[in-house]
Formats: structure tokens, C-alpha cells, sequence
């Protein structure tokens, strides 16, 4: 008897113990195929670190990458709870284009009515960024900036050829800075937004045309 094909895998990655909370009790069901969430740790060299060494695992091998968490949004008029949906991910490094962006925001756009969705460049960090840095990135056309995107996707591509996309959701904005990350524990809108992401994620995994195992 032939056993059934199995789906490729999913490998949700994310750096902060909150954001790791928010995704672990989302709603997991209807995943196609097995999902791997990894906590990478924060800053681009614990990203790269830790997702190299889950996609030396064959049981991961063309694994799809999904970059998540918080993000600082860059653009006037954004605001916490808003999402930003990568066209590509960069550092000095590199520039990662990011595969099959619009079921993500239709699946995004659907599940969270109310929400805005942004979409642009997502541009990488190895620090918390402020005032007027913020206006230096957004001149260089990037919509938001974290620590661990850029890292991640670059990290994944080299590890072989698959699709990566990178989800965001805004924790503070020009007109909304926070002084520490540890204000999102008292549950702003960020948290409870990334909490719902799960479903639109999983649609943009099924939608790929990844081979079955």
C-alpha cells in the first residue's frame, strides 16, 4: 500500500518570548503539513544562528520560511496593530525577495477586517531604532524595520532554494514610540493581532507550489 505524499514543511520563525507566546496560542489548526515554530532570539546574528541550524535538519530540507513577530513601523500615519506584509527583506548584506505576497495580505485583508495591511521593503537591524534614524530608513524607501527578518530570510535562501515571506506586526510607530518592548506584555493591539496571523500564514503555505514528500 503507497503511503500518501506528505506535504512540505512550514518553519515559522520569530525572536521574543512574547511573540513566541502570541504565536503558540494562535488558533493551529489547518496547517498543511508539519509546522516547525523556532524562537531564534533576538538580533540578526541569533536569527541566522538558529535558523541554519533547523534547516540542517533533512527533515526540514525545502522547508518554506516565514519570518514573524514585531516590528517598528517607519511611515507617518502607521499604528500599532497595523501589519506589514514584506515585498523583500534587507540588510547590508543582501536583499531577499519574498515569494507569493498576495495571498498572504488577501488572507490578512479577510481574517482581520479593520486592520491595515501595509506592504513594501522590510529592512533589517542590529538595534532598537529611534527618531531620527527612523526617518533615514524611510528615505531609503523601507516601510518597517526589525532585527531578525532580514537575517532570517537570508539565512533560509542560503540553506537552499524555497519560499519566505516575512509578516510583521507594528508595535510602535513615529507618532507612537515605546520605550522598551516589555510594554507589550500589558496586551496592546500588537499582541492580539499576531495571535490571530496563524491562518493567514498557514493559506499562504498551501497556496505554494512546493513538491510533497
Amino acid at each position: 500500500m503507497n503511503t500518501p505524499p506528505v506535504p512540505a514543511p512550514l518553519l515559522i520563525a520569530c525572536a521574543l518570548g512574547i511573540e513566541h507566546l502570541a504565536l503558540r496560542t494562535g488558533d493551529r489548526s489547518g496547517a498543511d503539513g508539519p509546522v516547525t515554530f523556532v524562537r531564534t532570539g533576538m538580533g540578526p546574528r541569533a536569527a541566522e544562528r538558529s535558523v541554519t541550524r533547523y534547516l540542517g535538519d533533512p527533515a526540514l530540507a525545502g522547508a518554506a520560511v516565514l519570518a514573524t513577530g514585531f516590528c517598528a513601523g517607519l511611515a507617518p500615519g502607521m499604528h500599532p496593530g497595523d501589519l506589514v506584509v514584506a515585498e523583500e527583506t534587507r540588510d547590508p548584506r543582501g536583499t531577499v525577495p519574498c515569494a507569493d505576497t498576495a495571498p498572504l495580505v488577501e488572507e490578512l485583508v479577510r481574517r482581520l477586517p479593520g486592520r491595515t495591511v501595509h506592504t513594501g521593503p522590510l529592512t533589517g537591524s542590529d538595534h532598537v531604532v529611534r527618531g531620527h534614524e527612523r526617518s533615514a530608513l524611510l528615505a531609503t524607501g523601507a516601510i518597517a524595520v526589525d532585527m531578525e527578518s532580514a537575517a532570517t530570510l537570508l539565512a533560509a535562501v542560503r540553506a537552499g532554494p524555497r519560499p519566505a515571506a516575512a509578516v510583521r506586526v507594528v508595535v510602535d510607530a513615529p507618532e507612537h514610540e515605546l520605550v522598551r518592548i516589555g510594554t507589550v506584555r500589558g496586551g496592546i493591539s500588537a499582541f492580539r493581532v499576531l495571535r490571530s496571523v496563524l491562518p493567514a500564514f498557514f493559506e499562504w503555505h498551501r497556496s505554494l507550489s512546493l513538491p510533497r514528500r
